[in-house]
């Protein structure tokens, strides 16, 4: 054999392993999928999905809310400029590029050509622009992340935001999927009323056929839709919808979820009641889904009360059990977990575990010594909570008990969601609240770090923390400033005490395939088996 020949042998062997290698690869992900033997399917194009949400949107303008049902639907009709990958990583979508000046100032966007509308009209960089400044009014998170700014138009596919100094994670808040900055047709915005647009009309590979009260909400394969041809990883690359309709039916009720998925009524369902989760995984054709939904917290009221003090709020968090709390609340051992990283672990830019020597720590003699040295003299802690989550109601009920071991009497008030989020906007109403908070991009945007939030965060070392985090000349320079804040909220300041992290439990059925989860459901490529 000539040498010329077997280098050319060597390297095909070479090529083959590569391949294979690449082969055997996996992105990671947040979602938990139970392991059942995968058996041989067709994939069917076209057709429809029929999905059972637990709630009805308030809107399907996910610029004037947080709220997951709006996302979770909103998300396959609208799209943003940049979004994330699975490791929190940001990247284009109806962006072409985008880049940052020098001086920090100026952030342009260079816009996809050739894009259109559900309405058939092309987006050019007067609706990008309407859309941006819109989103910076509503969005709460991006007016405080990004301060004074505005998106303006420099071509007809170019737009720029200028800012007035210097500000970290500019394209990770805009990327953010938390009341999601989407692009809409500027007319639209301009006849919008302030409870949120009159008609819904995005560039995304679904479109809105009917909207019925109560009952679903319709969406229809956009025949039009561009889609980039880089790899689906996260809520990036490519997008197709391989199905003509997807149906959100909505089914408060858990048990009717469960019977649903059960029978088939349903290829998809969200929220699926915990105690069902063994009868699942025994199913031969329905797969578990666990995924990350965020950390359950305990947020004390620090404008008024008992837990103005700040000892207290640190012998609560010294004496507290977490794990018991966890378990008390979603009942099994898969569904949470342990981790005093007020940003994710899958966030490896910001995650750091700072300050956890003073989680869990379960100090009930150490507790009660501090509450000695405090001002607490037997009032009675009001903790806010609801039955229509029942993690928050389980939770509730596990910290009354541990409040009271330590001696701090404790009723709690059960309301609906709705009235639970407008009592924790009035300091006189309680002591404490219940609540989750999903991951954000960067640390500025947390709520219950935010001083105008319920709970109200007002210290001054805390609000120069964020400061700088926001002015940082560099990420190195701002995560530094980041571990230092985590540690003073857990060692000194406890503003809230972050319980843990859990997941919340959907279904899907082996009808479908291509599924997949970042911050909420997928389903674009997503197809029929047959």
């Amino acid at each position: 054999m000539t040498l010329k020949l077997k280098n050319h042998c060597i390297l095909l062997m070479f090529l083959i392993f590569a391949i294979f290698i690449a082969g055997c690869s996996a992105d990671k992900s947040d979602t938990k999928k139970s392991e059942k033997p995968e058996e041989s399917t067709t994939i069917v194009s076209g057709g429809d999905i029929h999905v059972a949400i637990d709630a009805q949107p308030p809107t399907l303008d996910p610029q004037i809310t947080t709220t997951t049902a709006t996302k979770e639907i909103a998300r396959h009709i609208f799209e943003t400029l940049l979004v994330l990958d699975p490791n929190y990583e940001v990247a284009p979508m109806l962006a072409e590029s985008f880049e940052k000046s020098e001086d920090g100032l100026t952030y342009t966007f260079k816009l996809r050509e050739g894009i259109k509308f559900h309405n058939g009209k092309e987006m050019t960089a007067e609706d990008v622009a309407a859309s941006m400044n819109r989103w910076l009014k509503k969005s709460t998170r991006a007016a405080n992340a990004i301060g004074e700014g505005e998106f303006v138009v420099e071509d007809d596919y170019v737009v720029a935001l200028k800012i007035k100094k210097p500000t970290i994670g500019i394209f990770d808040i805009v990327a953010s999927t938390n009341q999601f900055a989407a692009i809409m047709p500027k007319e639209i915005i301009e006849n919008a009323p302030e409870e949120g647009i009159n008609e819904i009309v995005g560039t995304g590979p679904f479109k809105l056929v009917e909207w019925k009260q109560d009952q679903y909400v319709h969406l229809e394969k956009y025949d039009g839709y561009q889609s980039l041809n880089t790899p689906s990883k996260g809520l990036s690359g490519k997008k197709e919808a391989l199905v003509d309709n997807i149906y959100f039916n909505i089914v408060n009720d858990g048990s009717t979820r469960l019977a649903g998925i059960t029978t088939g009524q349903y290829d998809l369902a969200y929220q699926i009641p915990y105690d069902s989760y063994e009868q699942i995984k025994s199913s031969s054709d329905v797969t578990p889904l666990l995924n990350l939904y965020g950390g359950i917290s305990f947020v004390f009221n620090k404008k008024e009360g008992v837990f103005t003090d700040e000892k207290i709020r640190q012998a609560v968090n010294l004496g507290i059990n977490n794990e018991d709390i966890l378990f008390g609340a979603m009942g099994n051992k898969d569904f949470y977990r342990l981790d005093n990283g007020l940003m994710y672990q899958e966030q490896a830019k910001w995650y750091t575990d700072s300050g956890k020597d003073f989680y869990n720590q379960n100090d009930t003699k150490k507790a009660k010594e501090l509450l000695e040295e405090s001002s607490y003299k037997g009032q009675t802690v009001r903790i806010l909570a609801t039955r229509d989550y029942e993690y928050i109601y389980n939770t509730a009920v596990v910290m009354k008990d541990q409040l009271e071991a330590l001696g701090i009497k404790t009723e709690i008030d059960i309301v609906d969601w709705p009235t639970l989020t407008q009592k924790r906007t009035e300091p006189s109403s309680y002591d404490a609240y219940i609540t989750s908070f999903s991951p954000v991009s960067i640390p500025t945007q947390l709520l219950a770090l935010d001083p105008t939030y319920p709970g109200w965060a007002e210290s001054e070392k805390l609000k120069s923390l964020t400061e700088e985090i926001r002015t940082a000349s560099t990420d190195e320079e701002a995560f530094d400033k980041w571990v230092e804040s985590q540690k003073y909220n857990w060692s000194e300041y406890v503003p809230y005490i972050k319980i843990g992290d859990f997941y919340t439990f959907s279904a899907y059925r082996d009808s479908i395939a291509g599924n997949s989860y970042f911050e909420g459901i997928i389903l674009w490529n997503t197809s029929l088996n047959k």
